[in-house]
This record gives C-alpha cells, structure tokens and sequence, in this order.
C-alpha cells in the first residue's frame, strides 16, 4: 500500500506569504559572491557551488538557460537558517564551467552528485527546480546513496525544459526574449558573462541539449524511494495534471499545486515555498 499524501494549497491569507523574503533584503550577490563561491573540478569542468548557514545539508539546482543559482535569492536566507544550504550552479551557467562535453541533464546530475559527495559525503536534502528538478530525479535515481529527501519543484519527467520550450529555444527567440527581460536582469546576467560569446555558447549548448536530451522514463521514476514533495503552480504550462502524474508514479510522494503561481514559484511566492519546503523537510 502506497503511503503517500496528496497536499492540495489554496492559500488565499496572505499574511505570511512573502514576509520571509521582505525581511531578508540585504543584498547579497548570489551566485556570484566570493565570500560563499567555491569551485570542485569534475572531469572537464570547474563546476561552481555557493555554501550558507549550518545544519544538515539542503542542495539546491537551479533552472536551465535563463535560470541560476540567484532565483532561489528569497529563501536562501532563510533556509540558511536552519541548514547548510549548498546552492550548485549547473555546468555552464554562471561561474560554473562548460567543458567540452554535450550538456544532459544526465551529466549535470553526475556532476551535481559529484559535488554533493565532495561536500556533504552524507545523503542530502535535494531541491530543485524546473531542469534543476528533471536533474535531481537523475540523482536521485542513480545515487540513492545521496538523497535523504528530495523536492522537485516544476520538473516534468520529459525532455524539455518548459520555461525554454515557452521562449522556443531557437537563437532567433532566444534574441527577441532578451529584449524583454529587466535591466536588472541583463545586468547581473553581463557580470556573469563579461564575454558575450560564452553567453551565446551556453544558449547553443542548451539548444542541442533540449533537441537530444531524453526526459526521465516512468519505470525508472518508479525507483525513487525517499520521501519525495513534487510541486508547481496551478498556471504552469507543464499542467498540473502532469505533476498529480508523476506523484502517482511515486511510492512515497506530496504533492503541492501553488495557486496563483506559474512556473517560477520560487519568485511568484517565496514565503509559501519556504513553509512547504521546512514542512516537509520537519517531518518525522
């Protein structure tokens, strides 16, 4: 008998929703700060991690392409609270390293499972989101080992990257998307990429990654046996209907719909992603 439970959020009061975030303002420059920064080479590549606060360790991936370790800006502070938060960037976003091999969410799981081992040697609590999810099913699947709990949040189990198939990862969509982003955005983006062409090469690598790249076959989800929190918003073109799939598929699973919420839950409601990732992480 499977022993799950299905958590279904309508959370209307918003009193507490946000409040975590607002009192966390301090600007500090995730993804890019050189008191937290560190680098582990991994095969070909010098992979980038970022490590705050104490406790038992909580691993964070990020989305792909438009995604990096600065969209979790708004519960780091907070979840650094109670654990040790190591928030990986993936290979060839940020400060992380290309290398010369095709990008997979195979190969960010086997060089995220890499760094987990480097730094905790002890199973983790994984979060990750969108290609960061797709790739902490892969760790999880492979690396039993590593995982002490996992939360996948906007993650589908095929092979693309919703938020890229949104912008139609073609060079021509990804151009014209650029130009809507905030200038906020481009600018942290420019300290990241000084050099235009590694930008452009990331974006061609992402592109080759989503054309090829296979999702997460069912009969092999199937193998997760930690306790596991799917979530996405109630407005994410994934549909909520594929996420209620892959939590059935789960022997021992949550589920959590965010309404209100598309894909990017983490920025659209940081205060409610903080209570529901403490929550599942406190329970016995």
């Amino acid at each position: 008998m499977r022993h799950t439970s299905l958590l279904i959020l309508f959370f209307l009061f918003c009193g507490r929703t946000g409040m975590v975030a607002a009192q966390h303002t301090a600007a500090i420059p995730y993804g890019n700060n050189p008191k937290s920064g560190h680098f582990f080479q991994v095969d070909d590549a010098k992979i980038y991690y970022e490590i705050y606060g104490s406790g038992e360790p909580l691993v964070l991936l990020h989305g792909g392409l438009y995604g990096y370790i600065d969209e979790f800006s708004d519960v780091i502070p907070e979840l650094s609270r109670h654990y040790t938060v190591i928030a990986i960037a993936l290979r060839g976003h940020g400060k992380s390293e290309l290398g010369t091999k095709p990008l997979s969410n195979a190969l960010f799981a086997e060089d995220s499972a890499a760094v987990i081992r480097h730094v905790a040697n002890k199973p983790v609590n994984l979060v990750g989101f969108s290609v960061g999810a797709m790739t902490s099913y892969l760790v999880t699947i492979n690396h039993p080992d590593l995982v002490r709990r996992l939360i996948a949040v906007g993650g589908p189990i095929g092979g693309s990257d919703p938020s890229a198939s949104d912008a139609g990862l073609s060079p021509e969509a990804v151009a014209e998307f650029d130009k809507q982003l905030s200038p906020d955005f481009v600018a942290r983006r420019d300290k990241l990429y000084p050099d235009q062409t590694a930008w452009d090469r990331l974006v061609v690598a992402m592109m080759k990654a989503e054309a090829n790249g296979a999702g997460v076959p069912e009969d092999k989800l199937k193998l997760i046996q930690c306790p596991t929190l799917i979530a996405a918003g109630d407005e994410d073109s994934v549909g909520a209907e594929n996420f209620a799939q892959i939590y059935h598929l789960l022997p021992h699973a949550e589920l959590a719909i965010v309404p209100g919420c598309g894909h990017t839950v983490f920025n659209c409601n940081p205060g409610l992603m903080i209570e529901l990732v403490e929550h599942f992480l406190q329970q016995p």
